[in-house]
């Protein structure tokens, strides 16, 4: 059951921090703060910088199966991060439709499961 709830918390992190970080960048009308361009690039590193810890800090406790933790992982965290935007989406919160936020933002979360089955399949690989 432990290993569940760090699955869920850890997806929820790697969508709740680069949330908050987006605030500084934003006003509360949603116009940014700086180029377009540049805030997509801070969210982009900062949702890589916090999934890396977060993988790394999930696979140092892992003794086997790298590979199916991985996929378990990525596409948990995914679906996370697509169900909490798709509920902002939806509210209105997020101003946009449903097809411009999966061409705009919602495709970018395939990079968790990308890392993270990366990461089972070189861990696998190595023991």
């Amino acid at each position: 059951m432990a290993k569940i709830f760090k699955i869920i918390w850890f997806g929820f992190l790697t969508w709740l921090i680069p949330f908050i970080v987006s605030f500084f960048f934003v006003d509360n009308t949603g116009n940014y703060l700086i180029p377009e361009t540049f805030f997509k690039t801070i969210m982009i590193v900062t949702g890589g910088l916090v999934g890396t810890f977060l993988m790394a800090k999930y696979f140092i406790k892992i003794k086997g199966d790298y590979l199916k933790e991985g996929v378990i992982i990525g596409l948990s965290w995914l679906a996370i991060n697509l169900c909490i935007d798709l509920i902002f989406v939806g509210s209105g919160f997020f101003k946009m439709s449903f097809l411009n936020y999966l061409t705009d933002i919602g495709l970018r979360y395939l990079i968790i499961p990308i890392y993270s089955i990366g990461i089972g399949y070189v861990l696998e690989k190595k023991k």
